[in-house]
């Protein structure tokens, strides 16, 4: 089993797909009437098992779905939620686009690549962080936002974005703000391979300014148009073709 080095000096080699690991695969895979369409939610349990997106792991899905590694790999090197280099017991992401940029999501950025010495989608020495600039995490309504393997946390400073990376380093418990305690990336990779953690409902789903619109709505009573008899025709029709 071969060690890889990441940036930052972590060292990391990845565990070996098992038995176990081989038949949830296959449990993925017989969810979809299509097997391939499984391959995602089959590439997160391989980070889930690995750290990352391996040789192994790629011949193992491709085995599973009678298709070709190229493309199992075509699929794993489109997404950039798949990792091809160790990622660290929690990722963290910091939306960099234009709102959140503007919102202080840069100076968010920049801190935590100082305090953490690392540079854009680097492990810190102790494997505990991989620090990465991302694109639009779809809330734009707290920004700045940063996610920590994939949960936000939102309306972020440059003193809190530290305070919660200081905090996974020393082990104390950091929840999200709209969702669970944070879990490692590993584990949180499971979950997306669609292996519940049963914590779905712990913490809230969502907050004040995303349901502000429906908040104003609701106090003015304002519906929904109901649909012409051209749209309910057509949507009727629509269902009996599916």
């Amino acid at each position: 089993m071969s060690t890889e080095q990441t940036a930052g000096g972590h060292t990391s080699a990845p565990d070996a797909l098992d038995a176990t690991t081989l038949a949830e695969l296959r449990e993925i895979a017989a969810r979809y009437p299509e097997a391939r369409s499984g391959l995602l939610p089959m590439l997160h349990l391989v980070q889930s098992v690995q750290g990352r997106i391996t040789p192994e792991g790629i011949e193992a899905c491709a085995e599973v779905l009678g298709i070709s590694a190229a493309e199992v790999n075509g699929v794993a090197t489109f997404y950039t939620m798949y990792k091809r280099k160790p990622v660290g017991d929690y990722h963290v992401g910091v939306c960099t686009n234009t709102l959140c940029a503007v919102m202080g999501g840069d100076l968010i950025f920049e801190r935590l690549k100082d305090h953490l010495d690392v540079g854009n989608d680097e492990t810190t020495a102790d494997g505990r962080i991989t620090l990465e600039h991302v694109e639009c995490n779809a809330a734009c309504d707290y920004a700045p936002v940063m996610m920590v393997n994939w949960e936000f946390m939102d309306n972020q400073t440059p003193e809190s974005a530290v305070q919660v990376v200081d905090d996974l380093r020393a082990g104390t418990p950091v929840h999200s703000t709209r969702g669970p305690r944070l879990c490692t990336w590993r584990e949180a990779e499971r979950v997306l391979a669609g292996f519940p953690d049963d914590r779905a409902d712990e913490g809230p789903t969502a907050g004040p300014a995303s349901l502000a619109g429906l908040t104003i709505a609701r106090e003015k009573g304002w519906t929904a148009p109901e649909p012409s008899d051209t749209a309910r025709t057509s949507a009727t029709q629509d269902k009996g073709d599916s």
